[in-house]
């Protein structure tokens, strides 16, 4: 038999399949009649402190009567973030998405615990999904719980207080060409436009999404300046003009002088970019170049067939090997990385004009100064790696 509490406290019952029942008022509905809310328990004590939680939460303004499932509060974040997500970047967010409403499909976000998300990680992990998914799954997760704590929907954000899971595999790290394979890079690569532009990803840290944007007119005459303003960006499967990967990608690049004679030719071109698909006024695919790429280092002995991404980590590392600070390289490669970003308003252009020199001096193949190594190479030793 039902118990009927004092003073609106509510109806406590113990159920026949053994849980117990407790239904309080809640307020009146649009028609006038009273509105109740029923909440169970295996115990008293955990019964009565569920519906103390509510009205606690009821009181302090939370709204709790918006419940949403999963993937429709899940879906409507996403709307509201997209505009801050490069294009690019917004089809790996769809992939993450799917992956997260696949495993809440039925949950609602209120409902979702600390518990429920490292069980959700683990699973994808037996299922064989790689450490970065991992990464990627919980940092979306984070975002979309903290905007729900943010709107009140939830009284706190339980992937904060979930356990992180332990990386399987070692940290990868990023190859790069060695000193003598960049001597030889700069002296046998074709004279043509794959030869002038890998000289040139070597020489000046670009990305190749920004190499395969570039106008001519984004190339000063001498080739002394490189001005990055835009990108390529995928949008599934198709090449399309966009803009830079983060803010402190829009910068202005200085070019070794041992390499501006390329940038010149690249520069003298009739069609609108440096790199052009068949279809007129169509930038190059990524896909395409790489494969340029992959062909011409397969002509170079001795060098090894990287990436055109490898390009960067190289101008990184020997920018550093040749004594080069932290924040003048991150300002000539645009790296957004915040804790650096008020070093980069300190870097004059003398320092950074300085550092390019350094390297066209380096990686020079005149060996008419006495002074200079007669044999060609670099004396700089080999680069330590990018981590």
């Amino acid at each position: 038999m039902a118990k009927r509490r004092s003073n609106g406290e509510g109806t406590l019952r113990l159920r026949a399949d053994g849980r117990w029942e407790m239904t309080i008022m809640d307020g009146f509905r649009d028609d006038g009649k009273r509105r109740f809310k029923t909440f169970y328990g295996k115990t008293q004590k955990e019964v009565k402190a569920k519906a103390k939680g509510y009205r606690d939460a009821k009181d302090s303004g939370l709204v709790v009567d918006v419940n949403y499932l999963f993937p429709e509060w899940a879906n409507i974040w996403y709307e509201n973030h997209r505009d801050n997500i490069a294009p690019t970047t917004q089809e790996n967010y769809r992939y993450t998405l799917r992956i997260l409403n696949e495993g809440f499909a039925r949950r609602r976000i209120a409902d979702v615990k600390p518990y429920d998300i490292e069980m959700f990680l683990k699973k994808l992990r037996r299922d064989g999904r790689s450490d970065s998914c991992l990464a990627q799954c919980r940092g979306m997760l984070y975002q979309i719980f903290n905007k729900a704590e943010a709107n009140d929907l939830i009284r706190k954000n339980p992937v904060r207080f979930a356990e992180k899971m332990r990386k399987t595999s070692p940290v990868q790290r990023k190859e790069c060409f060695t000193a003598e394979e960049v001597t030889a890079l700069m002296e046998l690569l074709p004279d043509n436009r794959i030869g002038w532009s890998i000289r040139l990803l070597l020489g000046t840290g670009m990305r190749s999404q920004e190499l395969l944007a570039l106008e001519p007119r984004h190339i000063e005459p001498d080739g002394s300046c490189i001005h990055i303003r835009q990108a390529i960006n995928m949008i599934k499967g198709t090449a399309v003009i966009g803009t830079p990967k983060s803010r402190d990608s829009y910068r202005d690049v200085p070019v070794p002088e041992s390499i501006r004679e390329y940038a010149v030719k690249l520069r003298t071109t009739e069609t609108k970019f440096i790199w052009e698909m068949k279809k007129k006024d169509a930038p190059c695919n990524p896909a395409t170049f790489r494969d340029h790429f992959k062909k011409a280092l397969e002509e170079i002995p001795d060098v090894r067939v990287l990436t055109p991404h490898s390009c960067r980590h190289t101008y990184v590392s020997q920018m550093q090997a040749l004594g080069v600070d932290l924040a003048t390289i991150q300002s000539i490669v645009g790296h957004a990385d915040v804790d650096m970003t008020q070093h980069y308003l300190h870097v004059q252009e003398s320092i950074r004009q300085d550092a390019i020199s350094r390297f066209s001096k380096a990686f020079t193949s005149d060996t008419t100064d006495p002074d200079k190594p007669t044999d060609g190479a670099c004396k700089v030793v080999q680069f330590p790696r990018v981590g």
